[in-house]
């Protein structure tokens, strides 16, 4: 009996989401409609993939091995899905992007912008995600590319990824005009212990790595204001109510603020990411190819 994509792609999530619970949710099925086809999964291939303890289940040494194999097998299924659709060799199909806030505007729209003049039939859907949530985005499935940091909490990126370097970031402080930090061409973190701050909310990338460059200086920094949007963030730092820290890249120049490098510098390492497997389709060599052609003109090349 033939293998079930559907079922495979259950299974797989259930690798990466680990309750049955949580599957069912991502498929928007019932748990029992998702047991059921895990069972039927199991009777096809005639060999154990769960075990069962109560009311939990995990996979078997087996189980995982036909994750791990199902995933390439659901890549190449996409990607020959997109070449039968190919007309003269012209890329084409969807690819979904994640990517955090900040490469959003300044990467991944220019790219889309360039591939849809050169490649009209390649159509870009975009979600924002957290540099630390992506690896899951892609192992999920639920992206075809991600941009990342390496320097996020989720450690290093998983070997049976394909890394693109796109470029090296700055992350600088940023500053109202006439701030007299301003007046230096790099700025000491400790010289700012009693400023007001705005961050991202607590638990998100930039918010935790300011609250870490703040404690390594030697204090905790006073957060007078939280934002999702960082041009919301630059808006109150433009009319001298706070201060903050981003990434060069979320900078946008139609603000009236001053950006200043830390001393000592804080850099992270820009990536694009894919499954080993999608790098050979088409329309994902091209959506990478575009980004990297954006990230040339933005900053250092990330080796």
């Amino acid at each position: 009996m033939p293998l079930n994509p559907w079922r495979l792609r259950l299974l797989c999530q259930l690798e990466t989401l680990g309750t049955v619970r949580a599957v069912a949710e991502a498929v928007h099925q019932s748990a029992s409609s998702v047991s059921q086809q895990l069972s039927v999964l199991e009777g096809e291939v005639g060999t154990p993939l769960l075990e069962r303890t109560g009311r939990s289940v995990r996979l078997t040494a087996n189980g995982h091995l036909l994750a791990s194999r199902a995933r390439v097998i659901l890549d190449a299924m996409t990607e020959a899905k997109a070449e039968l659709k190919a007309l003269d060799n012209e890329p084409t199909g969807i690819v979904r992007v994640a990517a955090f806030q900040s490469a959003v505007h300044s990467l991944v729209v220019p790219a889309v912008s360039a591939l849809a003049v050169d490649h009209p039939a390649v159509e870009v859907h975009i979600v924002e995600v957290e540099p630390d949530e992506s690896s899951q985005a892609l192992l999920r499935g639920d992206a075809d590319v991600i941009l990342t940091s390496t320097d996020n909490v989720d450690g290093q990126l998983r070997a049976d990824f394909d890394v693109v370097p796109l470029l090296t970031d700055s992350v600088v402080v940023v500053l109202p005009q006439g701030h007299r930090a301003a007046r230096d061409e790099r700025v000491d973190l400790a010289t700012l212990a009693d400023e007001l701050w705005t961050f991202e909310p607590e638990g998100r990338y930039m918010s935790n790595l300011g609250h870490h460059l703040c404690q390594a200086a030697g204090f905790t920094p006073k957060v007078v204001c939280r934002f999702n949007s960082y041009a919301i963030a630059l808006q109150h730092v433009e009319a001298g109510h706070s201060i903050t820290l981003l990434p060069e890249l979320a900078v946008d120049r139609r603000y009236d603020v001053v950006t200043r490098e830390l001393a000592p510098a804080h850099r992270r390492r820009v990536v694009g990411a894919v499954r080993g497997t999608s790098r050979s389709r088409a329309a994902v060599r091209v959506v990478l190819d575009h980004l990297r052609e954006v990230a040339s003109g933005l900053g250092e090349f990330a080796e």
